[in-house]
Order: structure tokens, then C-alpha cells, then sequence
């Protein structure tokens, strides 16, 4: 064998070497991608643009009932700007900063700006965010106390054509886009609004996905989204609708208007569900929340798997958690610099914000609740503790003031 003929077999062979590698290299790019787990529309759906920072104008282009008896409303709201929203992961909120008049009071005056934070009732969508606001009036059993603020102002004065400021969406309560666990989504009230979010994303995206949906309310003329429900339960079977009403009405039939009678509970589900591993979420006003949640986790539901968030600072105490701190053998300083006044903390308040608001201390706060940030203040000096851990991302250096409470002397900003 020649020189030549020698070269011209190593050259081949290194030929069939590589085209050889680049086969394997494709099967294992094939077999990697079947591998894969399916497109959710969660990870896979980039953002047309980055959250923004602080604040955006967006003007209010429909408002549209969602009961019959129109306490509950939904504002269509697009960016002033134009620009394509960003995708949000459905459960979550948008907080919003108003200028509102005072209450009907011959004593107050002018007008006050604050800050609340309301769970986004669609799927995610480039071209606008929905919100579905419920009218607060004053308690049944306390006629005389002032209706909601925010609620009452979302109602009486905004319309379509105004513009309002709201930060990005933000929150941890979403849902796992993992298609092949069934979800559980358990709305109580005007808690049926982030349920609508992660439900319609779940039809859109994960068409297969098993959805429960319990959805509880006092009788049919609050009933909110009641023929869109029923539409898409007609359309897609993978959804099981219970509709629970606690004080039917005269003209509700039950097995048309609704499907159980009395409140969403774990005999309720004990019944109804299916053996086996779900995602539950839940949200709804406080008694539920400190109710069903404890409940469903004495049931044996794995922390990992239970989900909520509440409307409201509700007490929600699982089991294993640790008893709140009890209250300081002797009195803590509390120091607010910017105001100018050290106060004695007793241990009397459920927070540092309502300490505050109790000596006259103004704070800007929304949700109450560790959700929105807007009471976030710089921790100068001392330790504060959260009961629970708040929604919120805390920066290092901050606190709370709306669920935090000293556990020692402390000086904040505010």
C-alpha cells in the first residue's frame, strides 16, 4: 500500500468518526427534546418587555359587571404608553396608587392619596391587565362605620378614560405550571378573582389539565363570572365546577344555580375529590382562610402543595408553626426618627403599623397584609418579626410595619 492510499484510509475513517458523531449528536438532541417536559406558557413565554420600576400610567379602557348585583366590577386597563405588557404569572396582583376625596364627614377635608393592591381575574395578555373590584360597604353589624375606601372610589369614580398609576404585577401566590398535577382552586368571594387567572390560563395553556374549582358565595345575586363559568365548564371537561352557596335565595336552584349547599370545607372535598395528589389554592376573607387552611393541612395535604393567600391580614396558623411572640415582659422602646417620637411598645398592637396609626404616626401602607410593600421602612437599629412570612420581597436593611412586630428596642426611618 502506497503513501497515498494509506493517507486516503486514515482521511476516511475519520470521515465516518465525525459523521458518526454528528449522528449521535442529533439522536441525543431528539431524544433530550422528547424527554422534555411540554410548553406551558409559564417558562417558555418571555415578556414582550421588562417589568417596569416604580410606577406606569395606564388608562381605564372598560368596566363591565360581573354580578347581577353589580358589587362586583371589572376594569380593562392598557399602558399609556403602548408598549406591550408583561407576562405575569396568574395568581398574581397589581398595586395601584389613587387620590381619593375623604369620606361623607363635615370634619375632614382635601383629599388623600393611598396605596391598595388587587389580584389580576384574567390570563395573561400583551395588550391589557383586568382587575375585578368588589364594593366594601360598611359591616352588617356596624352600620356606622365608613364603607371601603378604595373599593367605594374604584366604583363611584373611575371611569373609562381615566388614567391610574400601578406598579408591575408582583406576588408569590401563583400556580404551579407542572400540567401533570390536577389543581384544586378554592375561591371565597371576591377571592374568585385570582382564581379566574390561573383558571383561564389553565384552559388556555394546559387544555388537559384536570381543574376543581370551588367557588363559595352566599347566594346568587353575588354570584360573579356566572355564565362564563358555566360556559367553560360545558366546553371543557377536564374542568369540574362546584359552585357552593351558603344562604341560597328564593330563586336559586340548586344542581342549575349551584351544586352544593352550605360552605367550602374539607368534608366538602373529602367527597368530591378523587384520590391522590393535588395543587390547592386557595383565597378568600379571613374566617375561611383561618378555617379551611389549618384544615386542609390536619387533613395531610403536604405543605409544598397547599397555597394562599388572603384578603386581608387573616391568621392563618398551620400546624407545626410556631405560637406568635408573646408580648415584652417590660416595654420596648420604638423609635421613629423621621417623626421625631420614641414610643413604649406593650405588646398591644398586632403590628408595628397600627402602633403607629394608634399615636398618630402617618404611614403609607395598602395591603395590610405583607403583600404590597408600600409600609416598607428602613430597620436603623433592633429586630423585628413577621408571624408569618410576608408576601413581599423585604431589601436587607427594611421591615415591614404592617405585619412586623420588635423584638427588641428598634429605630426606623419612618
Amino acid at each position: 500500500m502506497t503513501a497515498v492510499e494509506l493517507l486516503g484510509l486514515i482521511i476516511a475513517a475519520l470521515l465516518l468518526q465525525l459523521m458518526a458523531g454528528v449522528g449521535v449528536t442529533v439522536m441525543r438532541r431528539r431524544a433530550a427534546a422528547a424527554m422534555a417536559p411540554a410548553a406551558t406558557g409559564l417558562e417558555g413565554a418571555a415578556p414582550s418587555t421588562s417589568a417596569w420600576a416604580g410606577w406606569r400610567a395606564f388608562r381605564v379602557v372598560q368596566r363591565a359587571f360581573e354580578d347581577p348585583a353589580q358589587s362586583q366590577c371589572s376594569f380593562h386597563l392598557q399602558p399609556v404608553d403602548g408598549q406591550p405588557l408583561p407576562a405575569f404569572k396568574p395568581g398574581q396582583f397589581l398595586t395601584f396608587t389613587l387620590e381619593v376625596g375623604p369620606p361623607a364627614s363635615p370634619a375632614t377635608a382635601g383629599s388623600r392619596v393611598i396605596t391598595r393592591c388587587y389580584s389580576l381575574s384574567d390570563r395573561p395578555d400583551p395588550s391589557f391587565y383586568r382587575v375585578t373590584i368588589k364594593r366594601v360597604p360598611p359591616p352588617a353589624d356596624h352600620p356606622e362605620f365608613a364603607p371601603g375606601l378604595s373599593s367605594n372610589h374604584f366604583h363611584d369614580h373611575v371611569r373609562v378614560g381615566d388614567v391610574l398609576r400601578l406598579k408591575a404585577p408582583a406576588g408569590h401566590f401563583f400556580i404551579d405550571p407542572d400540567p401533570n398535577v390536577p389543581v384544586v382552586l378554592i375561591g371565597g368571594g371576591i377571592g374568585i378573582t385570582p382564581m379566574m387567572s390561573m383558571l383561564r390560563w389553565c384552559l388556555a395553556e394546559q387544555p388537559q389539565r384536570t381543574v376543581h374549582l370551588y367557588y363559595g358565595l352566599r347566594h346568587g345575586h353575588e354570584h360573579a363570572f356566572k355564565p362564563v363559568l358555566e360556559q367553560m365548564a360545558a366546553a371543557h371537561p377536564p374542568l369540574r365546577l362546584h359552585i357552593v352557596y351558603s344562604r341560597p335565595g328564593e330563586t336559586d336552584v340548586e344542581g342549575r344555580d349551584y351544586q352544593h349547599r352550605g360552605h367550602v370545607d374539607v368534608d366538602l372535598l373529602r367527597r368530591t375529590l378523587p384520590h391522590g395528589r393535588h395543587q390547592f389554592y386557595v383565597c378568600g376573607p379571613p374566617a375561611m382562610m383561618e378555617a379551611l387552611v389549618p384544615a386542609l393541612a390536619a387533613w395531610g395535604v403536604p405543605l409544598a402543595d397547599l397555597h394562599y393567600e388572603a384578603f386581608g391580614p387573616a391568621s392563618v396558623r398551620l400546624p407545626g408553626t410556631p405560637e406568635a411572640p408573646a408580648s415584652p415582659a417590660a416595654a420596648l422602646d420604638v423609635r421613629f426618627r423621621r417623626s421625631g417620637r420614641t414610643l413604649a411598645w406593650e405588646g398591644r398592637d398586632p403590628s408595628l403599623l397600627d402602633f403607629a396609626e394608634r399615636h398618630g404616626i402617618v404611614v403609607e401602607s395598602g395591603c395590610r397584609s405583607g403583600g404590597c410593600g408600600s409600609c416598607e421602612t428602613r430597620l436603623l437599629e433592633g429586630t423585628v418579626q413577621y408571624d408569618h412570612a410576608p408576601d413581599h420581597d423585604v431589601a436587607p436593611g427594611h421591615c415591614l410595619l404592617c405585619v412586623g412586630r420588635p423584638t427588641s428596642a428598634v429605630v426606623l426611618e419612618a
